[in-house]
């Protein structure tokens, strides 16, 4: 089981998960719909701070989801839960596979954390 790696004061740092999608035309419009309820189910997790969906203003056809949690095994539990990959399925056909979980600020400076 993946655990995040606690801050001075015992907590796990907090992360934030950036997952850019691809869909053009009524794929498009469906993302945003599934974003939704996918944003729905993942408020209900424990350790979820807030999210929001964007679309790049350069590339009509890339979107961004932006996740904000307690830490990255909050992050990654809710996405273990089966609500989650539900209601997700929907948008992560939609994926671009990269790496998206990044630490902020301060946290971010030594990757060997």
């Amino acid at each position: 089981m993946a655990t995040s790696r606690p801050q001075r004061d015992g907590r796990e740092i907090r992360v934030f998960a950036v997952t850019r999608l691809r869909a053009t035309g009524e794929d498009g419009e469906a993302l945003a719909d599934a974003v939704g309820l996918l944003l729905t189910a993942l408020a209900a997790r424990p350790g979820f701070r807030d999210g929001e969906l964007g679309r790049s203003a350069d590339d009509p056809t890339l979107w961004a989801l932006v996740t904000r949690w307690d830490g990255v095994g909050s992050y990654r539990r809710a996405l273990s839960a089966p609500e989650v990959k539900i209601t997700g399925a929907p948008v992560w056909v939609h994926a671009v596979d990269e790496p998206g979980v990044y630490l902020p600020g301060e946290d971010a400076g030594d990757p060997r954390r």
